[in-house]
C-alpha cells in the first residue's frame, strides 16, 4: 500500500462543513486586516485612500508614497512570516506529537538567531543575500542538537524531552549572544533591534531571496499535511498504513527549517506564534492537518497584522517590538499549556 493511499484510507471521513466555509470568511478577514494595518500609522489614513493607492498609484500624492513605499512592504512582511512562523508550529506539533512544540521553543529561532549574530560579529557580513542561508544552518543545527539531546535521556525523545531540550539550548545560545554583545559594541547595536523581533524598518528587497524559498516551503508544507495526520497517530500505525516515516519527518523538517530561517531574516526571532495559532486552530477544525496546516497559515497571517498594529499604536508616538508583544500573548498560553499536560 503507497503512502498516498494510506493517507486517503485513514481521511475518508466526511469533509468538515463548517471548515470550507470558514475559508472565503478568513480570506476576508485577511484581506480587511491588510487594508486596515495599511491604514493606521502615525498618520491614519482613509481606507479609501489605500486602495486608491493600491489600484491606482500616483506617485504626486504624498500620502500613496507613503503607503507604497512604507507601509505595503511592512504588510506583506507581517503576512509572510506570520504564515511561515504559523504553518511550521503546526507541522512541529503533528511531526512530535507534542502540543508544546514551536520554533521557537524547540530552539530553531534561537538558532537561526545565533548564526546570524556570530558570523556577523566574527565576520562583518553586510551581504543581505546570505542572512537566510546562514539562519538556515543555525535553525538545522540546533534542531538536530535538541533532538540528539532529548533521544539519549532516559525515555528517549518524548514531547516533554524535546521541550526541555529546546528551552536548554534557547537558553545557552541566547547567553554566548549576550557575550557577543559585550565583546562587540558595534554589532550589538546593529542588531538590537533586530534581536527583538520587528517589522519596522526592514529591508522588503530581502524577500526576493528568500520569497521563493518561502513559496517552496509552503507549498510542500500543504502538500505534506494529510500524512501528517496519519504520523501525529504514531509511527507504528503511520508505517503499518505504508507512510515513510523517516522519510517524512526528514521533508518535514527541512519545510520547518526554511520557513523558520527565512522568518528570522526577514523579521528577526518572533516567538510564541508557531504555538498560539495551531491551538486556535484546532479549536475550530479538529485534528485533521488537512485543515490545521492551510488555516494556520491564514491564521497566523492575520494575527500577526493585528499583533503588529497594537504595537504600532499601542504607545504612540513611539512603537513597540512587535516581537515584544508576541512574547506577552503567547507566555501565558505557553504556561496554561503546560499546566493542562500536567494534569
Amino acid at each position: 500500500m503507497t503512502s498516498a493511499t494510506a493517507t486517503d484510507t485513514v481521511l475518508t471521513a466526511r469533509h468538515p462543513v463548517r471548515a470550507w466555509s470558514g475559508v472565503p470568511v478568513l480570506l476576508a478577514v485577511l484581506v480587511g486586516a491588510f487594508l486596515l494595518h495599511i491604514a493606521v500609522g502615525a498618520k491614519p489614513l482613509p481606507l479609501g485612500t489605500v486602495i486608491e493607492a493600491l489600484t491606482q498609484f500616483d506617485p504626486k500624492v504624498f500620502d500613496q508614497v507613503i503607503i507604497m513605499n512604507l507601509r505595503l512592504p511592512r504588510a506583506v512582511l507581517a503576512v509572510v512570516v506570520g504564515a511561515s512562523l504559523s504553518l511550521a508550529g503546526a507541522l512541529m506539533q503533528g511531526v512530535t506529537r507534542n502540543p508544546l512544540a514551536d520554533p521557537g521553543l524547540l530552539g530553531l529561532t534561537a538558532g537561526a538567531s545565533f548564526a546570524v549574530v556570530m558570523v556577523t560579529a566574527f565576520t562583518g557580513m553586510t551581504n543581505a543575500a546570505l542572512v537566510p542561508w546562514i539562519a538556515m544552518v543555525g535553525a538545522l543545527g540546533a534542531a538536530l542538537v535538541v533532538y540528539f539531546i532529548a533521544r539519549f535521556v532516559p525515555g528517549g525523545a518524548t514531547p516533554l524531552s524535546l521541550t526541555l531540550s529546546g528551552a536548554a539550548i534557547s537558553a545557552f545560545l541566547g547567553a554566548l549572544i549576550s557575550i557577543a554583545h559585550l565583546l562587540g559594541e558595534d554589532t550589538f547595536e546593529n542588531l538590537r533591534v533586530w534581536l527583538t523581533g520587528g517589522l519596522a524598518g526592514r529591508d522588503i528587497n530581502l524577500l526576493w531571496y528568500v520569497g521563493p524559498w518561502i513559496a517552496i516551503a509552503l507549498a510542500a508544507g500543504l502538500a505534506l499535511a494529510p500524512r501528517v495526520t496519519v504520523l501525529a497517530m504514531g509511527d507504528e500505525v503511520a508505517q503499518g498504513l505504508g507512510v515513510r516515516t523517516g522519510r517524512l519527518k526528514v521533508q518535514l523538517l527541512a519545510v520547518v527549517v526554511v520557513l523558520t530561517a527565512c522568518s528570522v531574516a526577514l523579521a528577526g526571532p518572533l516567538g510564541f506564534i508557531g504555538l498560539v495559532i495551531p491551538h486556535i486552530v484546532r479549536l475550530y477544525v479538529g485534528s485533521d492537518y488537512r485543515w490545521i496546516v492551510p488555516y494556520a497559515a491564514l491564521t497566523g497571517a492575520v494575527y500577526l497584522l493585528g499583533v503588529d498594529i497594537i504595537a504600532r499604536i499601542a504607545i504612540p508616538p513611539r512603537e513597540i517590538s512587535t516581537g515584544i508583544i508576541t512574547a506577552m500573548v503567547g507566555a501565558p498560553l505557553f504556561v496554561h499549556l503546560v499546566r493542562q499536560r500536567t494534569r
